[in-house]
């Protein structure tokens, strides 16, 4: 790094803490230039000629020349393969031991000289060479793995790989855990290691990575998930067509990475059943409490418990009440001067206490960094335990950090994560109901270097041993895990509520995920939208970006037309003020301040479909926000949409992205669908211009579809929406179960029309009977 590079990232971060940071930075390098071998002269090499097999259970081994292949297909039918001794296990990712085999899964002789294992959904092709080619009963080719390439020192150690796989010419990919330059992940490189970015919608960075790739064409889709921790890079190229001259040119993608196992999980059919495999293999999301899909606030300003009952009593007084506010404080990684200590708040737990009767929870904000000072009991009993990530000389690795100088503790250790979770008792002590994770990538104010701890420190990984290498990627996914066992154990009769801004595959396990920071601008509109649909692809249903308020720098409108999106994901979290709050005003105009008002009334009165939509993702891993080609994926017109999203089955919402804009197109599927403001009638597929006004964004709804909304008294009634003539349909009403751990009850429910009139019964084992809520017939007759 030269002089001038040194100073423009050091302009960036701030003059006071880069400070500290271009010193930490320093040291990291330092440490690792001393611990890491050098890169000698590597030589590459490929598997080779194929020798021979051997069967094994619901699969087997093949063996090259310089390398051998396991493949497993297991109960289920995902398909697991791992070169050179790579299997399934050990893995952050997979929430228990790996599945069975497949008993009725075989390896036999192939036609060319190679091998295959056959079974019930999958065809797994190994050519003479190494090719792995995955096909559907069918015969149609879902992906084709070229021979992996190798290069290691001469030594034998250090082996770096990359994998070039080829897929359809009409395939298009989707996931890494989310995006922000776009749902569809168009030609480019995309890295894979969780950072601390810098807002830019051009910039491949993102604080949570997951080498998942989603891959949808019109012969089928199939998710592919590398399952390696090592920071590593993917190229993707599309497809194209050879119109009609039969020369496809195949799209590709192709991963490279720094070192670690070669391994690979596939799954293919719908959307539904991938998302519906993957989850089985990596974990159930954990459906957050009911009172968590409220409006939510991040209060960060200086006032202590009278500024905070200022913020909460604005809200209701316009008859919104939050569900719960973010305060900064109560850390015990940060106790000694934090804002507890200090005055800021002199007794959390009887503000907490009289919120809660109010129906609003407080949530602590919690982020790895310890203070290094040995007067402090947190720092003082971490160190002495040995808690902390070390050097490989067994020095406590130190970072700049928002809590000065630092050390970080390594989750990666089940006695840590043990000790750290049991710091949380003084969260619930101080009367907090929920936690959010900060900083975990892990995050440090290096204004170079990574911006994280160094290549060298050592950590557990579960006693196996191993260096940053491997441990950066799941350090915020084993966090996330500390924290929500930790919360689960202390207070065993409720459901944790607990989100990680960083992680890796299977984070569902422990909670969601958010970003608090954005490109700004409509393209910031964009990437929240990009970023929320690409991590439910990615098995995290449960996600949300941040929303600043009115005044704080950016048009009234733009804001507005935030919180308009918001208002439908999964996560809504207000970073600022959108209604006015006694003595001090939200810098909005009242016509602006009312429209935001109305979609925070829309979300309230949408509670129940919600609480449906998270406790299915719990049941069935399917995203509550889904792409609008979720129930049509061979449709290509769709797959091009990234512009609006599906909010379960029954609704399809396009969110204005544009400044000034007071119409727009939408992309519809296949049906009929309701424009819900005035209940016109639209027949898809195909697209459709559609009012817009900045009172609302466009939200249509599916035709016979039945969902659970407020009524005007707080309770249930069902929405139906008319079927369309000669058509039939229906939906799911799941109850909330309360904050615990019940089994939810799951309604089904049938609409069709019968003598012009819309008739609506709930299915039984025994059949069908009258419905137990209120019913609200719309779009009759249209």
């Amino acid at each position: 790094m030269d002089g001038r590079e040194l100073v423009r990232s050091m302009r960036e971060a701030g003059p006071v803490p880069s400070l500290a940071g271009a010193r930490t930075a320093w040291r990291h390098r330092r440490t690792d230039a001393r611990a890491l071998p050098p890169r000698l002269a590597e030589r590459a090499r490929v598997p080779g000629r194929v020798r021979g097999a051997e069967p094994g259970p619901g699969g087997g081994t093949v063996r090259f020349a310089r390398a051998e292949l396991h493949i497993r297909v297991a109960v289920g039918g995902a398909v697991f393969w791992g070169w050179d001794g790579a299997r399934p296990e050990p893995s952050y990712a997979l929430a228990g031991p790996a599945p069975e085999p497949d008993p009725r899964a075989v390896l036999e002789p192939d036609t060319d000289g190679g091998w295959r294992v056959v079974s019930e959904r999958l065809t797994v092709a190994v050519s003479r060479e190494g090719g792995v080619e995955v096909r559907t009963p069918g015969g149609v080719t879902l992906r084709r793995d070229l021979p992996p390439r190798w290069w290691e020192a001469a030594d034998g150690t250090g082996a770096r790989w990359s994998q070039r796989s080829q897929v359809a010419a009409d395939a298009r990919f989707f996931g890494l855990g989310g995006r922000a330059s776009g749902l569809l992940l168009r030609d480019g490189v995309y890295g894979l290691w969780n950072g601390a970015p810098r807002p830019s919608v051009k910039q491949d960075a993102a604080r949570l990575t997951m080498p998942v790739q989603l891959v949808v064409a019109d012969g089928g889709t199939h998710l592919a998930f590398h399952d390696n921790t090592w920071e590593g890079r993917l190229t993707l190229r599309e497809g194209r067509e050879g119109a009609g001259s039969g020369h496809d040119r195949p799209g590709t993608s192709e991963l490279r990475v720094e070192g670690g196992p070669l391994r690979c999980w596939v799954m293919a059919g719908t959307p539904t059943r991938v998302l519906h495999c993957w989850t089985q293999l990596t974990g159930a999301p954990v459906p957050p409490p009911a009172w968590a899909l409220g409006p939510q606030l991040a209060h960060r300003g200086p006032g202590g418990e009278r500024e905070v009952r200022r913020v909460v009593a604005g809200y209701r007084e316009h008859g919104l009440p939050p569900a719960a506010v973010h305060l900064d404080a109560g850390r015990p990684e940060r106790r000694r001067g934090s804002a507890v200590e200090g005055g800021r708040y002199s007794d959390l737990p009887a503000l907490a206490e009289e919120l809660r009767a109010q129906g609003t929870r407080l949530v602590s904000v919690v982020e790895p960094a310890v203070r290094v000072d040995p007067g402090d009991p947190v720092y003082a009993a971490g160190s002495a335990s040995g808690a902390f990530v070390r050097d490989p000389a067994g020095r406590e690795v130190r970072a700049a950090a928002r809590a000065s100088l630092s050390a970080y503790p390594d989750f990666t250790s089940p006695p840590v994560r043990a000790w750290w979770g049991g710091l949380y008792e003084e969260y619930l002590a101080q009367g907090f109901g929920g936690v959010f994770h900060e900083g975990n990538e892990p995050a440090t104010l290096a204004p170079f270097g990574g911006r994280t701890l160094p290549r060298s420190a050592r950590h557990a990984l579960e006693g196996r041993g191993g260096d940053h290498h491997e441990a950066h990627n799941v350090y915020g996914l084993a966090m996330a895990r500390a924290g929500f066992e930790a919360l689960g154990r202390l207070r065993p009769d409720e459901r944790p509520f607990s989100f990680s801004r960083s992680g890796w595959a299977g984070m569902q396990r422990y909670g969601g995920t958010w970003w608090d920071e954005d490109p700004g601008g409509w393209e910031g509109l964009r990437a929240a939208l990009a970023l929320v649909l690409g991590l439910g692809l990615s098995g995290v249903p449960y996600s949300g970006p941040d929303v600043g308020g009115f005044g704080n720098g950016e048009p009234d409108e733009l804001v507005l037309r935030r919180l308009q999106l918001a208002a439908h994901l999964p996560l809504l979290r207000l970073c600022g003020p959108f209604v006015e709050r006694p003595g001090r005003p939200s810098g909005a105009g009242g016509e602006v301040l009312g429209h935001a008002r109305t979609a925070l009334a829309e979300r309230e009165r949408l509670m129940p479909y919600l609480v449906t939509l998270v406790q299915l993702a719990g049941l069935t891993g399917a995203p509550c926000v889904r792409p609008v080609w979720w129930n049509r994926p061979q449709d290509r017109d769709l797959r091009a949409c990234e512009d609006a999203f599906l909010l379960g089955d029954a609704l399809l919402v396009a969110p204005v992205l544009e400044e000034g804009a007071r119409r727009r197109f939408v992309r519809l599927p296949r049906g009929r669908w309701y424009d819900v403001a005035d209940e016109r009638a639209y027949e898809g597929p195909g697209q459709v211009r559609i009012a817009a006004p900045l009172s609302r964004v466009p939200v249509l709804a599916r035709a016979g579809s039945v969902l659970p909304v407020r009524d005007e008294r707080g309770g249930i009634a069902l929405e139906v929406w008319a079927p369309a003539p000669g058509r039939t349909g229906g939906g799911l009403v799941v109850r909330d179960p309360g904050d615990g751990w019940k089994e939810p009850a799951t309604e089904r429910y049938a609409t069709r029309l019968q003598g012009g009139e819309v008739r609506v019964a709930r299915v039984t084992e025994e059949g069908g009977e009258p419905p137990q809520w209120p019913v609200l017939v719309r779009g009759a007759g249209r």
